[in-house]
């Protein structure tokens, strides 16, 4: 209802006057409500209140039944009659929700849902109720326990909702659009903008949503698509309430007076067959509700604010012999509503009462409502207190149940034996440390653990995995796989599980609630997702690898960049990098570098991630960084060297990464010689005899990384003056610093983990004395002082002593050059930038402040053989792009998981499970040095005529006619698409006890021909592309029945087809989804991801989903054909074009059934007709009587006529 236009006394309201209620009685409270009332000294009994049980009811006309008090002096703002128990719902103006249990109305339960906002609407599920705020949306359960608490944004204000189906709500309000809300995930799917903002109300039938304007306009949207269908201004005022039933739409609202708004007492009734307003309904009250209250007819029930109520019918005449009153206690009635069964009305007042009206002695409010679940009563005190210290006390006295069974307590001494607790093993580090006097040990406190508390273990498990502290949430199988419980469960190895659906039903928003995209794992030598997440997210990268293109077939930089564009494009889904690793495996570098492995070695895990990982990396920045150095562009592909990121010989991969340095060789003669050189990373050598240093000696990270940039050595190496190889000191002089520092950290042994184990432990102790106050060997901790250290109340700025933890790595260090070409670097930390002020490192020449931007890591996890994640630091544009806010947060990557973390989590390395590989650190401001702008490389020029790679092709052999420069595609223009596979590998799966098969890995397909067919024009129905994709990789299947291609068509030397790269068809493909056209095919969605696309929903007109009902299965295109447009297709092969084209077609068929989606009733009829034929037929086409195959060879002559 609007409440804008209500009676302003109302003002007086505030939320403030019912903070705290006073124990007297309110003095517009009828007494008669309160009888039989015993009061509390303490405050007023707010129990439900019946009224005299004699009252007599007349069976089929309307009388009050009961009357309570919900909340006293506080208004009712909603009502609603629970659609599954017999429970009434009450919300009141200060945020408080009662319910109440039968026609008696005994309170059944009451909780607050809000502090501050009134309770707008409430909507009834099956396991809970919704609540609808000014600004919030809150699942709770009866009794009062939340499901969830759904923050809509502050500047919202809600004012309806809409239950879809039973995981989809419509919430709407005072702004300019309508959100809908998926009730599984709790996420924000979809914004519909509306073109009158104001929506108050919302109703829904079998052919529309309606909705109610506050500016007195009720529109009428599509079920499917949510636009406006129809419109009907209603009232010059504001509308008040409306309703609908079967054909009619009844409304009431107020009109434009000139002494302002005042209530029409004409409800205006619209027919919504012919979509027209009928004669208007003249009431004798004021309307501010109504109802359809249909029972032998559909009559309407009117309310008013004053508690008038008129029942009559919508196309005849308000007789005023129908009207009864409400006796409210307040001066207004503030809510209305009717149960499922229409036995009962409910109303709520502006004193907090609410009045149930019946039309029968014992009504129920839905036809079939389920047994609604009590809390026990309580029995403690009803039993005898005991008195303990009595000895003769009998026992018999305490209330056991009787049973005939033996007692646990009877248990046979012969079965039982004493099991002694075995003492936990001594912590390793107490045994390092221990000095022994005699025969006695002394030894340091390691303070892993508090005082007097040994976790308990039931059996002996390896000593590497006693001080693990995570399990699982489940005591079952602990000690079966106990390395398992130490990996958090969001850095374990995640798998898709596949059915006989595929990937359809598989809950990727369960993995990942942000609207970045994941990567999917399957794909072979897919360990590198987590760096191409890591190139992805920094901005001058990605937007450089997007501004490139070129003309190799197999180009990193190219590949990379298309799949960034999917990645920008996603919200929320995962992507897969399937065309980035075809073309990684052809490089030779890569497989002369070992980094593309077997599956038998990728599934077992037998390879070292860390090390490949840091292999790959350093390729990779080698190969873009060769691949932007090329400077010739092909005319085909101009516009990529217009970028304005290269300006000079160098790649701006150079520029970013690349740190220029002097390397010295000084021979034992004196004779020096300094070669200039340069490295795009970095790979961390740390101090020698670092394993057995077992003193805990301190050393920052910040001197291991100056040992490493400016490295110093003893080798053999050839010396001119001496004219023979001698021992030489090759030294490294800085020359120029990157502006990122990519820093491998080369952790591939025991000695390398045990010294970032114990510089932790040593950072460990320093914050704790820094934070903390000195800890010496004496002195204890109390667990109160442990607290203190960890809250803000103890210490300014510190942190928790978990965050401390196995923490050695800083957020930000500082370098300068110095004049001697030397190089100081530091850690710097917050307390430096308060000091300093953050301008310092700009004010000073040579001064750099970098910061942690990325850590990837490997997660050692015996069961399943390891994996590879990142910690990335989002900055603020991609959140600007993806969520429409401006902040930095760190995020966990692990392939389609993706979740927010705290910063210290990025540095928190457990060596025992969590081992750094690579890190990554960025100059501040790097952003602002480079131009971020992007500028789409792809050309209108790449769908023109190209040459085919086969030799054999002769023009009699075309098939296809490419674009004129006068058809070039443009916005919403339709083009048929179909394309056909080859398989690479086959389906790994095998077979359950019970007869059904597991796909373990699905089958790797490639697309083997794809075809493009114009949608409009006079050459509609003519393919302008159709191209056969060339392959190097080995076919296992060429699945010649599905698609048609044989062998040798895809071999340049012996094919006659149009042969091309899948790049050349990607870019075409690319270009059009760039221009806007929309795609119409046949179960596209298999079809772009294995081309590896990502396509707007919007641009996809799939026939498969057009012509399907929710929950029946999906039917064919050869079954569509023959059934709507009497044409028999697919006979011995499939043909893309022949597919594509009849795509098109059903298209236009289903625009023509359904009339352009203005009528899905009687398309809804159509389909039902489709399924129970192809029922009968069990959804196969009958065969030809004679030869006649429908390969449309008219088509094909027209082809070779054009």
């Amino acid at each position: 209802m609007n409440f804008e236009v209500l009676d302003p006394g109302l003002a007086e309201y505030a939320p403030a006057m019912h903070s705290t209620l006073d124990p007297v009685l309110d003095a517009h409270l009828n007494p008669s409500l309160l009888q039989n009332v015993e009061l509390d000294p303490e405050g007023v009994a707010l129990e439900a209140l019946p009224v005299q049980e004699s009252v007599h009811i007349m069976e089929g006309v309307y009388s009050e039944l009961h009357s309570v008090v919900a909340e006293v002096g506080v208004p009712v703002s909603v009502s609603h009659f629970d659609l599954h128990e017999e429970m009434l719902w009450v919300g009141s103006h200060g945020g408080h929700a009662t319910s109440f249990f039968g026609p008696a109305l005994e309170r059944y339960s009451s909780f607050q849902v809000n502090g501050s906002d009134d309770i707008r609407q409430i909507q009834s599920l099956e396991n809970g109720i919704l609540f609808l705020t000014k600004n919030n949306l809150k699942y709770m359960a009866r009794g009062g326990l939340i499901i969830f608490d759904y923050l809509l944004d502050e500047s919202e204000d809600m004012h309806s909702l809409l239950l879809t189906d039973s995981s989809t709500l419509l919430v709407g309000g005072l702004q300019n659009h309508i959100l809908e809300i998926d009730l599984n995930t709790v996420q924000e799917t979809q914004k519909y903008a509306v073109e009158t903002p104001g929506v108050t109300i919302m109703r829904q039938t079998n052919r529309f949503f309606f909705c109610g304007h506050t500016s007195g306009r009720v529109s009428l949207r599509d079920l499917r698509t949510f636009k406006v269908e129809h419109e009907f201004d209603a009232f010059s005022g504001s509308l008040s309430d409306f309703d609908v039933h079967g054909n009619l739409l009844a409304t009431c609202g107020f009109s434009s007076r000139l002494t302002g708004l005042a209530c029409d007492r004409f409800l205006k009734v619209y027919d919504l067959r012919m979509m027209r307003a009928i004669t208007p309904l003249q009431v004798h009250v004021d309307p501010a509700f109504l109802r359809f209250i249909p029972t032998y007819t559909s009559r309407l029930a009117i309310i008013s604010q004053s508690g008038q109520c008129q029942f009559c019918e919508p196309t005849g005449l308000a007789n005023p012999a129908d009207i009864f009153h409400v006796n409210p206690v307040g001066p207004l009635l503030m809510t209305f509503d009717v149960s499922a069964s229409k036995q009962a009305l409910a109303f709520g007042d502006s004193e907090g009462c609410v009045h149930l009206w019946t039309d029968s002695p014992e009504p129920s409010f839905n036809p079939y409502s389920r047994e609604t679940e009590f809390a026990l009563p309580c029995l403690v005190d009803s039993l005898p207190p005991l008195d303990w210290s009595q000895d003769l006390l009998p026992l018999s006295l305490i209330p056991v149940p009787l049973t005939t069974d033996t007692l646990l307590s009877d248990w046979p001494a012969a079965n039982s034996a004493p099991a002694p607790r075995r003492a936990p093993p001594v912590d390793a580090e107490i045994l390092r440390t221990m000095k022994k006097v005699g025969f006695i040990g002394y030894a340091p406190n390691p303070r892993t653990r508090l005082r007097n508390q040994i976790p308990y273990r039931l059996k002996e498990s390896d000593s590497e995995f006693d001080s693990f502290s995570q399990v699982t949430e489940s005591p079952i199988g602990r000690e079966e796989e106990p390395h398992r419980h130490m990996v958090s469960k969001k850095y374990r190895k995640v798998t898709i599980k596949y059915s006989k659906l595929g990937l359809e039903d598989f809950d990727f928003k369960h993995y990942n609630k942000t609207l970045f995209a994941g990567l999917e794992p399957h794909i072979p030598n897919a360990y590198c997702n987590c760096m191409i997440q890591v190139l992805y997210f920094l901005e001058p990268v990605r937007c450089l690898i997007q501004n490139h293109l070129c003309q190799k077939e197999f180009c990193l930089a190219c590949e990379l960049g298309f799949l960034f564009h999917m990645l920008d494009l996603s919200r929320g889904d995962p992507c897969q990098g399937s065309n980035f690793l075809r073309a990684f495996r052809t490089i030779p570098e890569a497989s002369a570098l070992g980094l593309i492995l077997a599956d038998s070695d990728e599934a077992s895990g037998k390879g070292n991630l860390a090390r490949l990982i840091q292999r790959w990396n350093r390729f990779i920045l080698t190969q873009l960084h060769q691949d932007l150095q090329e400077l010739e562009v092909p005319q085909a592909y101009r516009g990529a060297g217009g970028s304005s990121f290269c300006s000079s010989g160098d790649s701006v991969i150079g520029q970013l990464f690349s740190c220029e340095m002097e390397n010295c060789s000084l021979c034992r003669c004196g004779s020096e010689t300094v070669r200039a050189s340069s490295t795009l990373l970095f790979t961390l050598s740390y101090p020698e005899g670092s394993n057995t240093d077992k003193t805990g000696k301190n050393c920052d990270f910040a001197q291991v990384l100056k040992r490493s940039i400016c490295l110093e050595q003893n080798t053999q190496a050839w010396c001119d003056n001496c004219e023979k190889y001698q021992p030489t000191i090759q030294t490294r002089n800085i020359c120029h610093l990157p502006d990122i520092l990519v820093i491998n950290c080369e952790v591939n042994s025991l000695k390398e983990a045990d010294f970032w184990r114990m510089q932790a432990e040593v950072a460990f102790k320093i914050a704790i004395k820094k934070h903390g106050g000195e800890i010496s060997k004496n002195k204890e901790f109390a667990l109160a002082d442990w607290k203190e250290l960890g809250s803000p109340e103890g210490m300014l700025m510190c942190p928790s002593i978990e965050e401390l933890k196995n923490v050695w790595l800083p957020f930000s260090i500082r370098m300068k050059m110095t004049k001697n070409k030397g190089l100081d670097v530091c850690n710097w930390t917050d307390g430096d930038e308060m000091q300093w002020g953050p301008a310092r490192a700009e004010e000073e020449h040579g001064v750099y402040v970098y910061d942690l931007m990325a850590t990837v890591v490997h997660i050692l996890d015996s069961r399943t053989g390891g994996s590879l994640v990142a910690h990335i630091k989002v900055g603020e544009t991609y959140h600007q792009r993806k969520e429409g806010v401006t902040h930095q947060q760190w995020y966990l990557f692990n392939d389609f998981l993706i979740e927010p973390i705290d910063k210290h989590e990025a540095v928190q390395f457990d060596m025992n499970w969590k081992v750094p590989a690579i890190l990554y650190y960025i100059k501040r401001n790097l952003n602002s040095k480079y131009n971020l702008n992007i500028k789409n490389p792809i050309e209108a020029s790449v769908l023109l005529a190209e040459a085919s790679l086969a030799r054999k092709q002769r023009k009699t052999h075309t098939t296809f006619i490419p674009l004129m420069l006068n058809e070039m595609p443009q916005v919403g223009d339709l083009v048929g698409l179909d394309a056909e596979f080859v398989t690479l590998n086959e389906e790994e799966a095998e077979l359950r006890s019970d007869g059904t098969k597991s796909t373990i890995k699905p089958s790797q397909m490639s697309v083997a021909r794809i075809t493009c067919v114009r949608g409009q024009g006079p050459n509609e129905g003519i393919p302008f592309i159709d191209d056969y994709i060339s392959t190097q990789e080995q076919v296992v299947d060429y699945l010649t029945q599905y698609s048609g291609i044989k062998p040798g068509d895809l071999d340049a030397k012996i094919s006659s087809k149009h042969l091309t790269t899948l790049k050349s068809t990607y870019l075409k493909l690319r270009f059009l989804i760039d221009i806007g056209v929309k795609f119409v095919g046949h179960g596209l969605q298999k079809d772009f991801r294995v081309i590896n696309l990502m396509v707007p929903k919007d641009q996809v007109l799939d026939t498969v989903y057009l012509f399907h009902m929710p929950r029946k299965r999906m039917i064919s295109l050869r079954f569509l054909a023959w059934y709507f447009l009497d044409l028999k297709i697919q006979g011995e092969t499939h043909d893309s074009i022949e597919d594509a084209r009849t795509a098109l077609q059903l298209y236009r068929k289903y625009l023509e059934l359904s009339k352009n989606g203005t009528e899905p009733e009687s398309f809804h009829k159509v389909l039902k007709g489709l399924y129970e034929k192809g029922r009968k037929m069990d959804w196969k086409v009958p065969e030809p009587e004679g030869q006649t195959s429908p390969k449309n060879a008219a088509v094909f002559s027209s082809v070779l006529a054009l």
